[in-house]
């Protein structure tokens, strides 16, 4: 349990951990708020009672109750929501489309994380070093290089270093802001929650506007449902009463307390608070740090993108493991590069972490509100809970969302757009994919012979058979692989085995090998397989056909050829999609070697045979 707690805290809680570098700096940024001894009172109330309403209450007592077979993240609420509507089609594909933006935008909060978190670090050098605030910008820019140049070597050596890292930080936090504390305890009177009322009812609007930089301190929240299957809800919640939440609590006073005192300091209150001596120390730190909050997304955002694969909503990318012994371990060149790209548009566009604060929030808000939603879903169809409970449970946090939501869109124009667009982007990509296999099966659906029909005429007059096992990967069981037709077109021959395999992938983390493998003879030493995964497993084709010896189907590794359909698809006018998504989805559509390095084929013994299909 010790273990899991500490790791917890360099993975779950690094994002949020780091909040203390800009949250209370924003609130007060621009002179929208000025810094008297109420409003520091009041926004302080505001961010105590924000962390313990949305992530003591909502996130650590209430969302993480919502595990999918041990899983969490929007995906598997998106699975779990989506089955308990099973019987409402049009309410179902509601709640897909929402989840299929939440898990889109999710993307757009992972590009800005690295951004923010890293520059708000590095930006202590301009509070001890004013000299060197034209080094901000290109130290930033090697640290967040250096960071993405050794994902391909794993996380596993880094992994190990997360948690002794964070629980250095937490102590940090701790230890600076206690003095400050100690010296000004009236800071603690913040606590009544009547200061955040007497805000809010005092600057209204002014106040409405602040919650756009009061929901920084929450940023990061959603990783706590998101790694549940990692570490599980108690190390989670063990971490978070004891050691996070206190350390973010008595840091954010610290520097409530030391503004109260000294106002001018609101330019960069969290550096302020150590001593001269500390300052080196804490820059180094601070800056190790934002390097785990940005890896946590990182990884994030490798495992989101090949779960969304195994769904079917994303087209299938390379996707390398970098560990032997941990499966959870993978690196997603695509992915990486792309997100690095991003990430030195928004760091090299924006220039400060008071602007990207702009475009902050605006994502994590979003999947906020969305997994509130998709909680309701759950608790009142999957759970059958009554009506009123389900209302009194989720309500409260979905005006308290959707108030946030609000105020972070009016940030739009300063920065909001940013996330939001490479949000729709990534929406549009998964949407189009997804319609567009939809079409694409239905026209290859069209267009099948039926395997047992086609097998009969087949061995009427048999063909010549030659040795081994030939495996004919077919996304409709029961369907003829167009392989088939043109291996016996081209080559004259069947093989001595014949398996035909279908993979299916389901919306629960994990399938059991008792349930992996469903097996039809067909006859003539021919047989019907469907293999079964889960989001969460990884779909090792060959691994999973060595289950099939205890069905009396023997496989010689060394005599097994798969065979590949590589559809070429050719956009037509006239049907369900426009043309230009069509046209995407066409070039998205990858060919048969990128299905056999996702589905872990040995690709010295595939055979590829094409065929062209109009959608």
């Amino acid at each position: 349990m010790a273990g899991l707690t500490l790791g917890a805290l360099g993975v779950v809680y690094g994002d949020i951990g780091t909040s203390p570098l800009y949250a209370l700096k924003e609130v007060f940024h621009g002179g929208h708020v000025a810094t008297t001894p109420d409003n520091i009172l009041g926004v302080l109330s505001l961010l105590f009672w924000t962390l313990t309403v949305v992530v003591s209450i909502k996130y650590v007592l209430l969302i993480l109750r919502a595990d999918n077979n041990g899983e969490g993240g929007l995906i598997a609420m998106l699975a779990l929501a989506t089955n308990a509507v099973n019987d409402k089609p049009a309410l179902r594909r509601g709640l897909l489309l929402v989840g299929l933006f939440g898990t889109a935008i999710f993307f757009g909060d992972a590009v800005i994380t690295p951004a923010m978190t890293v520059l708000g670090a590095v930006e202590g050098i301009d509070v001890y070093e004013p000299q060197l605030h034209d080094a901000i910008l290109p130290l930033t820019l090697v640290v967040i290089a250096g960071l993405f140049a050794v994902q391909r070597f794993g996380t596993g050596g880094i992994g190990k270093a997360f948690g002794p890292v964070m629980l250095a930080w937490f102590a940090s936090l701790t230890a600076l802001g206690l003095p400050h504390i100690v010296e000004n305890p009236h800071v603690l009177t913040a606590i009544n929650p009547l200061y955040a009322v007497r805000f809010c009812l005092e600057y209204r609007w002014v106040a409405f506007v602040a919650l756009g930089a009061v929901v920084l301190v929450v940023t990061g929240g959603e990783a706590l449902y998101a790694d549940l299957g990692h570490f599980g809800k108690k190390p989670i919640r063990i971490a978070w009463y004891g050691v996070v939440m206190p350390a973010l609590v008595i840091n954010y006073f610290g520097q409530g307390a030391m503004l109260l005192d000294n106002p001018e300091g609101v330019k960069n209150p969290f550096f302020l608070l150590a001593p001269g001596w500390a300052e080196i120390p804490l820059f180094l730190l601070a800056t190790a740090a934002a390097i785990v909050a940005s890896q946590a997304l990182i990884t994030a955002a490798f495992s989101v993108t090949k779960q969304a694969i195994q769904l079917g909503i994303l087209p299938r990318l390379r996707v390398l493991h970098t560990s032997v012994r941990d499966i959870g371990q993978i690196y997603v060149p695509f992915i990486n590069w792309g997100l690095f790209s991003l990430v030195i548009l928004a760091v090299v566009f924006f220039g400060s972490s008071t602007k990207l604060a702009g475009a902050y929030g605006v994502a994590v808000t979003i999947d906020m509100t969305i997994t509130t939603v998709m909680t309701f879903f759950v608790i009142r169809y999957g759970w059958r809970y009554p009506l009123a409970l389900c209302i009194a449970a989720t309500g409260i946090f979905f005006l308290i969302d959707v108030t946030f939501l609000a105020s972070n869109l009016l940030k739009v124009a300063a920065g909001g757009w940013f996330p939001l667009l490479i949000g729709i982007g990534m929406f549009t990509l998964m949407l189009t994919w997804k319609q567009g296999r939809k079409q694409l099966s239905d026209k290859l659906r069209e267009d099948a012979i039926e395997l047992d029909t086609f097998l009969d005429a087949v061995f009427i007059n048999p063909p010549t058979r030659v040795a081994g096992t030939a495996v004919f990967l077919s996304s409709e069981k029961g369907s003829t692989p167009n392989a088939l037709l043109h291996n016996l077109k081209h080559n004259k021959v069947l093989h001595e085995q014949n398996v035909f395999v279908t993979v299916k992938h389901h919306e629960v983390p994990w399938v059991g090998f008792e349930k992996r493998c469903e097996v039809e003879a067909l006859g003539h030493h021919c047989w019907q397989v469907a293999l079964h995964f889960g989001f969460k497993n990884e779909p090792d084709v060959p691994e999973a056909l060595a289950l099939l010896k205890k069905h009396g189907v023997q496989l010689d590794e060394m005599e097994t050829s798969y065979f590949l359909s590589r559809d070429i698809v050719i956009p037509t006018i006239g049907t369900g999609m426009a043309l230009w998504r069509e046209k995407l989805f066409a070039s998205m559509h990858r060919n048969a070697a990128a299905a056999a390095d996702f589905l872990h084929l040995p690709t010295n013994r595939i055979v590829e045979l094409g065929s062209k299909v109009e959608i």
